[in-house]
């Protein structure tokens, strides 16, 4: 295969493809056969009510949870067989996840670089306190920051290892609107490299709107509807995005998809 093919079908390549996931404990189904893919310079939410599925099937993701049955390939790598190589192309940031209060910026960053096995440690962190704007912090505690810092810290440490699959669980939650907008359009700055993908759960649909490609809808486990967060609504008979999520979380769970 030449280079210019290879090239090709590596960025044609999901990022994240998730095949027949399932997680059950005993009788209860926390996931139920979800399929889909994330695909490179994608942003794809990840939305349902409280229970639905969503921090299961990322903890799969991680690997912090055994799937009961399915696959998960990231960026072609099967979890399951090369888990060390998988989870190397993937990180994470949460805006609950905080890093440790007592380190500094800087601090924070060498030790989750180092264990990452981050090549060029101190150039990579150099870059991205430049780019996050946190360059006049990067001595200051992380317990001392306000709650917009935190979160580009959060986002600085999930991209240290340049990974291709990017997992945001409600990275703008309990932020100020000018603040996660600032954040909101550094991770689609993020996306729109093309070299990878992210995957984002949130209950902001308006923020869904304005940052995610395309949408999957989680209840009871399983993938309801999918499809473009500006025209779902309309195709749906409804007029917005919030009255699409509500009238979801509101079926009952005997009701097919709507």
């Amino acid at each position: 295969m030449s280079t210019v093919t290879a090239d090709a079908a590596a960025a044609a390549q999901p990022v994240l493809e998730v095949t027949d996931l399932r997680k059950h404990y005993g009788t209860t189904v926390a996931v139920d056969g979800i399929s889909f893919t994330v695909g490179r310079g994608e942003i794809v939410g990840l939305l349902g009510p409280n229970g639905a599925g969503k921090t299961t099937t990322i903890n799969m993701v991680l690997g912090l949870l055994e799937p009961s049955a399915g696959t998960i390939r990231i960026d072609g790598v099967d979890l399951a067989r090369q888990r060390s190589r998988a989870l190397a192309r993937c990180n994470f940031a949460a805006v609950y996840a905080a890093l440790p209060g007592n380190l500094t910026v800087r601090q924070n960053l060498r030790w989750f670089g180092m264990i990452y096995d981050v090549p060029e440690l101190t150039r990579r962190i150099d870059a991205l306190l430049e780019r996050l704007d946190l360059v006049r912090f990067a001595d200051t505690r992380c317990g001392l920051l306000s709650s917009g810092e935190q979160s580009r810290v959060g986002l600085a440490k999930a991209m240290l290892n340049d990974p291709v699959l990017l997992l945001l669980d409600e990275p703008t939650a309990s932020l100020d609107p000018a603040t996660a907008e600032d954040l909101r359009g550094l991770i689609r700055g993020i996306a729109d490299q093309g070299r990878g993908g992210i995957l984002w759960t949130s209950h902001n649909m308006h923020e869904v709107q304005a940052v995610c490609d395309r949408v999957l809808f989680l209840a009871d486990g399983r993938i309801l509807l999918e499809g473009d967060p500006r025209t779902l609504p309309a195709e749906h008979g409804v007029g917005s995005l919030d009255a699409l999520f509500i009238r979801l979380a509101r079926r009952p769970l005997t009701e097919g998809t709507p």
